[in-house]
């Protein structure tokens, strides 16, 4: 039989969210580090039987984890948790069950020294708080920081290129990748690797603080809209 480099059939050209290198594809530049492992070489062996290579299409196929940046922020654009206030109940299960489905999560270092606050059992926690901790816990963190010599458990420091670091992310894994953090989320806004933004509006007006975008960027696309509490809705936008 003669060898064959072929693609997974299943596969969605056409998403704009994962998949291999096509010429004159927009979504190059993002899919430019995702390896050809979505390729496979059907029929190197004689000994191959084809109903074998049909079983196995689909499993070999490029697939890009999904970055994805999202924080609560006032009706004017800025992020302020302390200012805020927590959010109630059903916000804080709703974020619970967001972590509990990421692949991982990216922070800058003030970010990251912020949510270390759940590597500890503290004792003025109750029952969901605990949970929301060992979640938070299990989950992969990359932390991107010049200034810091080490990271806690489960946590990797990115040091040095951040593009290539982040696209080689990307590539090697699979499902959403929360990034947390204004000025780290403005960094990859601006190398083109934010897939999707989602702002979580709560009922304040501040006047003043840290802005959810850290600069301008091009038009977004509104894809989704949920009302999740009384005082939060959120929006979900991708690029243009």
């Amino acid at each position: 039989m003669t060898a064959m480099l072929v693609p997974d059939p299943s596969f969605d050209f056409t998403s704009g969210q994962s998949g291999p290198l096509v010429i004159g594809h927009a979504d190059n530049a993002a899919r430019r580090s995702c390896p050809i492992s979505f390729l496979r070489n059907v029929g190197s062996s004689d000994s191959e039987e084809p109903g074998a290579i049909l079983k196995n299409l689909g499993r070999r196929f490029c697939t890009m984890a999904k970055i994805v940046y999202g924080l609560q922020q006032s009706l004017d654009g800025y992020v302020d948790h302390l200012a805020m206030g927590p959010p109630g109940p059903a916000v804080f299960r709703h974020f619970l069950e967001h972590v509990r489905g990421l692949t991982g999560m990216v922070y800058g270092r003030r970010m990251y020294e912020i949510m270390r606050y759940w590597e500890e059992d503290l004792p003025d926690w109750d029952a969901e708080d605990r949970e929301f901790a060992v979640v938070w816990q299990s989950k992969p963190k990359w932390v991107v920081s010049r200034s810091l010599k080490s990271v806690g458990p489960n946590a990797t420091l990115v040091e040095g290129d951040v593009e290539t670091a982040i696209r080689e992310l990307k590539a090697q894994q699979v499902g959403e990748i929360d990034v947390a953090g204004p000025d780290l989320a403005g960094s990859l806004t601006n190398l083109g690797l934010i897939d999707e933004y989602r702002l979580y509006l709560r009922p304040f007006v501040l006047g003043h603080g840290t802005p959810y975008f850290s600069g301008p960027r091009p038009p977004l696309r509104l894809v989704a809209s949920d009302r999740l509490a009384d005082d939060m809705i959120r929006l979900a936008y991708v690029p243009a």
